[in-house]
């Protein structure tokens, strides 16, 4: 069995954790591991910690290496701690890359350079680099709406033939198309991730291994639900949760995602809704309309699943 198949981490529900954060500001550290906690108990597969949702790019490196650390003695071998790595620099990144490794992490999520939007070479570059500073299984971030930068299915082939520890790529481009043109050019080569919350059930159909959530961190068993049913279910009984889910999912779609799902996550008694600038907590309007769809998909909760 080659290295880069033994074992996975990128496979199930992998939730992008928020980091919930003090009425000075610092992070709320027990808080973090309680809400931890709960996912795992609630049978998610991995968590990811310092992502976009978990406002790493607001997170010092020091931050960022503690909320590892947090995590790595009391979550389950089960469930493995990924660090997400996002810098302005590739030293940075590559160091973050390093740093997650001895705090314990069981995997790398790999962001493109904040900020700048290089061409293809200089992106493969810093790929290249922080990916080759650890011995840890990395998975690619592609977000070209948040990040500017466009990794095709082409690019990672000729990231993954230069990486044999790049094994996987979260998709966030929003075109489900992506996931099975990355299967057709590198078969199980790379496994891939969908990273919309909205366009969930289309990637588990596509051929994608692992889910990395965001309204997980309020709905951590309802998303395990989902994920499977769209995994194995026939599609009539996965679009009947799904279709339940899609007005509280389509928020991790939006420019406040942040800020919404951290809000419905501690409405469902997680976490903390306060964010770090430049985001502000939403105004009186925003988050009426946001509890309005929290009650709403409350009040009418899915039916229970019928027996085979």
């Amino acid at each position: 069995m080659s290295p880069s198949r033994a074992p996975s981490v990128w496979s199930g529900v992998l939730v992008a954790i928020t980091t919930p954060f003090g009425p000075d500001g610092s992070i709320d550290h027990a808080e973090f591991v309680r809400h931890a906690r709960w996912l795992a108990a609630s049978g998610v597969d991995g968590i990811v910690v310092a992502g976009s949702l978990g406002e790493g790019g607001s997170l010092s490196a020091e931050e960022r290496r503690a909320l590892v650390a947090d995590l790595v003695p009391v979550l389950p071998a089960t469930v493995p701690v990924v660090a997400a790595v996002g810098a302005t620099t590739t030293a940075a990144a590559a160091l973050q890359a390093r740093e997650a490794q001895a705090a314990g992490a069981r995997g790398l999520l790999v962001l493109p350079p904040y900020v700048y939007r290089g061409d293809r070479r200089e992106v493969h570059a810093h790929f290249a680099s922080v990916v080759r500073a650890t011995d840890l299984p990395c998975m690619l971030y592609n977000n070209p709406v948040a990040y500017g930068t466009d990794v095709a299915p082409e690019d990672v082939r000729a990231l993954a033939d230069d990486l044999p520890n790049l094994t996987g790529v979260k998709e966030s481009s929003g075109d489900v198309r992506r996931i099975t043109a990355l299967r057709a050019l590198l078969g199980d080569r790379i496994e891939v991730a969908v990273g919309l919350d909205d366009a969930v059930l289309e990637g588990a159909r596509a051929g994608a291994t692992s889910w990395v959530a965001g309204l997980a961190n309020g709905f951590p068993a309802e998303s395990v639900a989902l994920w499977a049913a769209g995994r194995r279910d026939p599609p009539a009984r996965a679009f009947e949760l799904y279709r339940w889910f899609l007005p509280l999912l389509r928020m991790d779609t939006g420019p406040k995602f942040v800020q919404e799902i951290k809000l419905v996550t501690a409405d469902r008694g997680y976490g903390s809704p306060r964010v770090r600038p430049p985001r502000l907590e939403l105004t009186d309007a925003e988050r009426d309309a946001t509890r309005a769809i929290l009650r709403d998909r409350l009040k009418h909760p899915p039916r229970p699943r019928r027996a085979a």
